[in-house]
């Protein structure tokens, strides 16, 4: 079955003010979009540096940028290009199903953080990975 780029969700993040340092949402086994816990892990974004392309066949991602700013790219089978910029003061959780070829670009901060909450262990034999020039794609902002 063929994945469009309407099948990525985007669900706004609940931010709770703190005087000493506000408390952002994730995600609970209650939310939509949940389907099993996997695995959580951080990757980190240098900024105005790309990671391109991959895609992976079973994990459904739960991505959300508690530090910094990125801009996430998806490509569907359609042909089509979805872009997403997550972080501060943007404060979402995108449920992004496999099937999708994806990238991200750290826009802000020197460096950003992204939080992958996947519901499957990371395996390398079920993502396929591309060279960036593979996917014709402007990462210029």
């Amino acid at each position: 079955m063929k994945v469009s780029i309407k099948d990525i969700i985007k669900y706004p993040l609940r931010v709770i003010p703190v005087d000493e340092g506000n408390v952002m949402h994730g995600i609970k086994n209650s939310d939509n979009g949940f389907i099993k816990f996997g695995e959580a892990y951080f990757s980190f974004i240098k900024k105005n540096r790309v990671k391109a392309w991959k895609k992976h066949s079973l994990m459904q991602l739960n991505l959300i940028v508690p530090k910094g700013l990125v801009l996430f790219v998806f490509f569907d089978a359609y042909g089509s290009f979805r872009e997403e910029i997550l972080g501060e003061n943007n404060n979402y959780r995108l449920m992004v199903p496999p099937g999708f070829w994806f990238g991200f670009k750290g826009i802000h901060s020197e460096e950003s953080v992204i939080l992958n909450i996947s519901n499957i262990i990371h395996d390398d034999n079920e993502v396929k990975k591309k060279k960036i020039e593979e996917i014709e794609y402007n990462w210029m902002l």
